[in-house]
């Protein structure tokens, strides 16, 4: 009982550092961006490229927890991205310089990464340490919870309070969110062995998996990034949808909350690299059904691309720690930084496309969903390549 009591605390410091990080630190922007424009002069432009701020200061966490290997260093970066979590959310009421926006859009990216990656590698490694199921998806709810929670938020808050209020709020709510997310982590663990003694290996993949696998991912990094940016923005300039939105961004993060848990499962049944696939086709649909018109094809279009996007995301990174159980935020940083290229890079084109569009986003929608079936081949090529290795290895070490 007290392992189990355990287990759920440190999950819940995962899911709280999640619900901090990801929801109020980064996602928040999303629901927020339609009302800065309209109160603080938010260009349309601009907007792209805070955002691409935003992933940069991720892919500079990313490179870093790729070099890092210490366990103690890794605790300490993901305490410190906590603190600038709130740091980086009190930040975009303070000021309407653009500049002031740039540098917290940048430093909630590196408190992004710190809970994704620094956070996750942690928790990874204590389920394995402690011989619990090397699956993170109650861990990952917290991202949907998170971007479902402030969008719910902004929605109640709009009607009292404006865009400057709303970040400060925010900001007092991650300062409560901050507690348990900091307490209910423990120490690492530096022994190297499990709870029975058994001593932790790392098995990596070949190179050539490596690759495939990184370049899957920087398109998943495209066709999530343009809806988890835009989509507010993108619905709100439909025909007859002004104003729905924010409900569109609410039922994105309703449809990610449980997802992880639900393509743990599936990735159970039919292993990781076939859910993998799987959940990229159904982004695909997810991305591209906001643009058959109407608040039903939206919503549906959201709760589909939350489902899935996440899901790829927490498969991608628990794949990456069975790889390296001892280690496992190193490759988790690796993916991310290919994750993360594709998320400055995709924000800043819509953007620039929608300026030369008159504000219309949804050119970014189409880019997305040609990215992601670029990277579904390249998943059905990586399972080529994993079974012709699988193989391989069988003729040179047969079984006995």
């Amino acid at each position: 009982m007290n392992e189990q009591r355990e287990r759920l605390k440190v999950l819940g410091a995962g899911i709280f550092s999640l619900l901090l990080a990801m929801g109020v630190a980064r996602f928040a922007y999303t629901p927020l961006l339609p009302l800065m424009q309209q109160q603080a002069g938010l260009g349309i432009a601009d907007a792209g490229w805070l955002a691409a701020i935003n992933y940069g200061g991720y892919l500079c966490g990313a490179l870093l927890a790729s070099l890092v290997s210490d366990l103690v260093l890794k605790d300490k970066l993901y305490r410190i991205g906590m603190i600038l979590a709130i740091a980086s959310t009190a930040m975009m009421g303070l000021s309407t310089d653009p500049t002031v926006w740039a540098i917290s859009r940048f430093v909630a990216g590196l408190s992004s990464a710190a809970a994704m990656l620094f956070g996750t590698g942690l928790i990874l490694n204590w389920l394995i340490r402690h011989q619990h199921r090397s699956e993170l998806g109650i861990h990952f709810a917290g991202i949907g919870l998170g971007i479902a929670g402030c969008a719910a938020a902004v929605a109640l808050m709009q009607h009292w309070l404006d865009w400057r209020e709303q970040w400060f709020a925010l900001t007092a709510l991650g300062c409560l969110l901050a507690i348990p997310a900091l307490r209910w982590l423990p120490a690492p663990d530096t022994s190297g062995l499990t709870r029975s003694g058994e001593k932790l290996e790392d098995n990596p993949p070949s190179p050539l998996f490596m690759r495939l696998f990184m370049a899957a991912y920087f398109c998943a990094g495209v066709g999530y990034v343009v809806s988890a940016t835009f989509i507010v923005a993108i619905v709100d300039r439909l025909p007859g949808m002004a104003g729905q939105g924010t409900l569109v961004f609410l039922a994105l993060g309703v449809g990610a909350a449980p997802a992880c848990i639900v393509w743990d499962l599936i990735a159970r049944r039919i292993g990781d690299l076939n859910a993998l696939i799987a959940a990229a086709v159904l982004q695909i649909a997810g991305i591209l059904l906001p643009l058959a018109g109407g608040l039903p094809a939206a919503l549906a279009g959201a709760m589909l691309f939350g489902g899935t996007f996440i899901g790829m995301v927490s498969l991608v990174l628990t794949m990456a720690g069975r790889y390296y159980p001892t280690r496992p935020a190193k490759m988790m940083g690796k993916m991310t930084v290919s994750y993360g290229v594709a998320q400055i890079l995709a924000p800043a084109i819509t953007g620039w496309l929608a300026a030369s569009r008159a504000g219309d986003y949804a050119v970014g929608l189409y880019l997305a969903a040609g990215v992601m079936l670029v990277g579904s081949v390249l998943l059905l090529v990586l399972k080529v390549v994993q079974r012709r290795e699988a193989n391989a290895q069988a003729t040179l070490c047969p079984q006995t």
